[in-house]
């Protein structure tokens, strides 16, 4: 037999059968073969209940962060009251706010893993968990800190003695013994009093 007149008459074969079952088709279930029970396996870990919120609708959570470093330089800050959007981007500002570090020089770590400026506390914090804790390496230490000189007031305008000579100081006198006194009559005999004593030693 070739294999042009075998391939025929298999195809010839095949169009014998119907070619898909009939709508009433029933299966008769004792011609199924023997099967045993199929069991699930064991889970490794099993699953917690989860906790019902106890914040009212639309409410969001408020986080505790806290930023610390061992290091030098050595620090400690906690920031109440962040939300679960709050970006790493915005602990490092608030940080640097209060301590002087550049936020460029700041990088948080979270379970000892960098963590990106993008990243917000809801990605890090668990589903019932309210504090949120950073270590921080501070690039170059405590050098990278910005000192900021006080300066001083500088008076400007007249000062000393020359003062003493303006009308516009003993008048200044007057009306803060009035708003003390509450007695105009008398506020303006003790300050004539403080000019004449002043004009008389001087």
């Amino acid at each position: 037999m070739t294999e042009v007149s075998f391939a025929k008459s298999f195809l010839s074969a095949l169009d014998n059968r119907p070619i898909k079952l009939s709508p009433d088709h029933v299966e008769d279930p004792k011609s199924y073969a023997a099967r045993g029970a199929y069991i699930l396996p064991k889970m490794p870990k099993t699953m917690s209940k989860r906790k019902a919120s106890s914040l009212a609708p639309g409410q969001e959570r408020s986080l505790t962060v806290a930023v610390k470093s061992l290091r030098n330089p050595p620090l400690d800050v906690k920031l109440t009251s962040q939300t679960p959007n709050t970006s790493v981007l915005d602990i490092k500002t608030a940080v640097s706010q209060e301590t002087g570090i550049p936020v460029d020089k700041m990088k948080l770590l979270h379970k000892k893993k960098p963590i990106p400026d993008s990243k917000v506390l809801k990605d890090l914090a668990g589903e019932g968990e309210t504090n949120v804790e950073f270590s921080v390496m501070v690039m170059g230490g405590a050098a990278a800190i910005k000192t900021t000189p006080a300066q001083a007031d500088v008076a400007q305008g007249q000062s000393g003695a020359e003062v003493l000579d303006t009308k516009e100081f003993w008048d200044d006198l007057k009306g803060f013994l009035l708003q003390r006194i509450r007695d105009k009559k008398i506020a303006g005999e003790l300050g004539d009093t403080f000019q004449a004593a002043w004009k008389a030693k001087s």
